[in-house]
């Protein structure tokens, strides 16, 4: 990761903890995570720390959100040649029943530089709604995710449960999946995968804020 001369040491530190956990687990930390991490006292101390790191432009908080941490925007994609040919597809609404990367549901292509993400993404998903607000995703973000079918404890996935694609965080109980949004005003999905459909279409690698409106 490159430096910030403006960032001392420990600014330093966080912001590169920050981008490794976004990168690894889809979302930024809370202050919990970041005070247990740097063996602060208490989670105010990782909120002055992460103010001084928004004063200088290295993050942006968002107000409300547990893990409201953002990667500054000059890391936000840029679009790519009108072909697309070598750009991230963007995927907006999924119509039920249907693929997720159906010609239909491409917006556009994009390039993402190579630093932003520790795993590359196959496609970037528009979120709809608020279930994963406290996650730092909004409505209308997009979410960078990486293809696979298989899924660890604690990550947060784009399922498929029978014909509705969803964006949750992944538990296992027993048999059962649980895909848990980051909301109380939403109520967890319980799947029995004997008794339902349930695929993984992948798993979030990072978040982008929406690059319309701002």
């Amino acid at each position: 990761m490159s430096s910030d001369p403006s960032l001392t040491p420990r600014q330093q530190a966080i912001l590169d903890y920050i981008t490794e956990v976004v990168t690894t687990q889809g979302t930024a930390p809370t202050r919990n995570e970041i005070a247990t991490a740097f063996g602060f006292r208490s989670p105010h101390a990782a909120e002055c720390h992460l103010k001084a790191l928004a004063r200088k432009g290295a993050i942006e908080l968002v107000g409300g959100a547990a893990r409201g941490i953002r990667l500054p925007p000059d890391t936000r994609p840029s679009p790519a040649t009108p072909s697309g040919a070598d750009g991230i597809p963007l995927v907006g609404h999924v119509a039920a029943g249907s693929p997720l990367l159906a010609t239909e549901h491409i917006e556009g292509h994009y390039h993402l530089g190579d630093a932003l993400f520790r795993a590359r993404p196959d496609y970037l998903l528009r979120v709809h709604g608020e279930s994963m607000r406290d996650a730092g995703i909004l409505d209308g973000d997009l979410l960078a995710v990486r293809r696979t079918p298989e899924a660890r404890e604690g990550q947060i996935v784009v399922a498929r449960i029978e014909d509705e694609v969803t964006v949750k965080r992944f538990r296992r109980d027993g048999s059962r999946i649980r895909l848990l949004p980051e909301n109380p005003d939403f109520s967890p999905i319980e799947v029995d995968p004997e008794r339902r459909e349930l695929a993984i279409e992948g798993i979030g690698v990072g978040v982008l804020r929406n690059l319309e409106g701002e």
